[in-house]
């Protein structure tokens, strides 16, 4: 295989490259403050949301994932994109309004005006290693595996190291204005790209016959029979519910999009968009898995599956413009990873210790946290490779961690009775298995598990049952602080009534139906 680039297709890739760092540029000279720096002056619009919200979800280790994922497993790998559109029907409608009416700059920051500070400290510090472990170090690594093919006289450490300083660059540089705008041309190319891949492989395939005539029919089922060993149908109801609950819930990674938002509105806009576009994923990044089973019989390594159909389908100058559409999902993961990480260390920790600093020094704090962040990726990202398929790295990870961090917010959210000394008992039970189960894993235990996300799943339950019963223990906040974090039926009352001075293809709720309806039709035809 000859994975060798035109001179058409390095002028394309370059002319991205240096695009998006010139933008990185022109916002970074924009920003006065924290505020600027970290949220965008919270002043961005549904669409710039909605797409900066895909494109940062969709990174390059999504792309090779899901190809790799679609080869081997079938499509039941879609169920986590699909049951991310029912997330962020639920984010919308009753978490974004309390994130937004509380101003917070850092999502564990609404934990401590719920709970306290430690829950808080404990929180960020989690989100903080899933951004470097899972985030950012997963996505250099995937997208140094293509990059390595094209310059194989490159260590992939090497490689590593320059995606890392090309993004770090305008990253840095412009914060979180340069990562949304980035993030909006990034999805456009993205979807466009892998559009292209998807069209080149069924050609080249000679259609879904030649797919159906070597693949059992169940393998195009996204719901699997309740003795599947990979997704059993009642795991997409437990843990991929979970994960992804955190995922675009929970995780500092994702939702700083949100907390950027002009106002409520926008916000819950950008985040039915970003639902729509999640749709298509079945169609432009998992489809491409399957048609690989007739081009690669017999490929063993699942995370080349991707780039291989790269160089093997496309013409130069189409080539060069579908790789600058995974650079662009790998750039658009890096900068909002690094920008994630560098908001939370700089508000939940900096910040605590040091209050009375002026927001242009938090600002720069900011940009040196980034370049340290980086750092720490670059040193990680190799050792991904240790994993059969980079999507079981990206989920078992998510797995061990986020359990506890769910059930602080969940429980938060919608139990007034829940209080500070449940949280605590909730962490310390929370994180002790945590520490089993990675444990378990490391050492290679004998002993055989059930199914990951039935465990991540139990996790929860037990979490929110300390937090529950801890609480019993423990006196609970004043009624005019919980009004501010606890949601009651009021809020969807108060909201309906603001709702109905929207023409109704205004109203997100109308358009939340609208998906659940797509998302019907999809799961009886697949």
């Amino acid at each position: 295989m000859n994975f060798t680039l035109s001179n058409l297709d390095f002028g394309i890739i370059i002319f991205y490259l240096l695009a998006v760092v010139a933008l990185g540029f022109y916002f970074g000279k924009k920003h006065k403050n924290a505020e600027d720096y970290f949220l965008a002056g919270r002043n961005l619009t549904w669409p710039i949301i909605g797409f900066s919200l895909f494109a940062s979800n969709m990174s390059s280790n999504s792309l090779v994932g899901l190809a790799g994922a679609g080869y081997k497993d079938g499509f039941s790998v879609y169920s986590y994109e699909w049951m991310a559109v029912v997330i962020l029907i639920v984010f919308a409608v009753f978490f974004l309004p309390f994130y937004l009416k509380n101003k917070i700059f850092t999502i564990p920051e609404y934990l401590e005006k719920r709970f306290s500070y430690v829950v808080r400290a404990y929180a960020s510090i989690i989100a903080i290693v899933l951004n470097v472990l899972v985030d950012i170090a997963a996505t250099l690594y995937a997208g140094g595996l293509v990059i390595n093919l094209i310059f194989p006289q490159f260590t992939l450490l090497q490689i590593i190291v320059g995606l890392a300083l090309i993004a770090g660059v305008y990253t840095i540089t412009g914060g979180l204005s340069s990562v949304m705008y980035t993030d909006a041309v990034q999805a456009v190319i993205l979807i466009l790209g892998s559009a292209m891949i998807t069209l080149f492989a069924y050609n080249e395939v000679g259609g879904w016959d030649a797919v159906y005539a070597i693949t059992d029919a169940s393998h195009f089922d996204v719901m699997k029979p309740i003795d599947d060993d990979g997704m059993p149908w009642p795991s997409v109801f437990t843990g991929v519910l979970l994960i992804g609950f955190y995922f675009w819930g929970t995780n500092q990674y994702i939702t700083q999009r949100t907390l950027a938002s002009r106002d409520i509105r926008q916000g819950q806009w950008g985040a039915m968009f970003a639902g729509f576009l999640k749709l298509s994923i079945l169609f432009i990044m998992i489809f491409p898995g399957a048609f690989a089973r007739v081009m690669y019989p017999d490929m063993t390594e699942m995370d080349m599956i991707y780039p291989t159909m790269l160089f093997d389908l496309l013409p130069p100058g189409l080539l060069g413009i579908v790789l600058a559409g995974l650079i662009a999902a790998m750039m658009s993961s890096l900068d909002s990873g690094l920008n994630s990480v560098s908001t939370l260390v700089t508000m939940d920790f900096v910040k605590k210790f040091k209050p009375n600093a002026d927001s242009k020094w938090l600002m720069n704090v900011g940009r040196i946290i980034t370049a340290i962040v980086m750092v720490i990726a670059i040193l990680w990202a190799p050792k991904i490779g240790e994993f059969e398929k980079l999507w079981d790295y990206l989920q078992n990870t998510l797995a061990w961690f986020c359990p506890p961090i769910v059930a602080l917010f969940v429980m938060g959210l919608f139990f007034k009775r829940t209080n500070n000394t449940g949280a605590v008992a909730s962490i310390v039970v929370g994180f002790s298995l945590t520490s089993l189960l990675i444990g378990h894993k490391l050492t290679e235990s004998s002993y055989v598990l059930p199914n990951f996300l039935y465990v991540a799943f139990l996790h929860f339950v037990i979490c929110c049952v300390v937090m529950l019963l801890f609480s019993l223990m423990g006196a609970s906040k004043s009624e005019s602080e919980l009004a501010k974090v606890v949601w009651t039926r009021d809020e969807l009352n108060n909201e309906t009534i603001a709702l109905r001075a929207l023409p109704w293809y205004k109203n997100y709720r109308y358009q939340a139906i609208a998906l659940l309806i797509l998302v019907t039709i999809i799961l009886l035809v697949y």
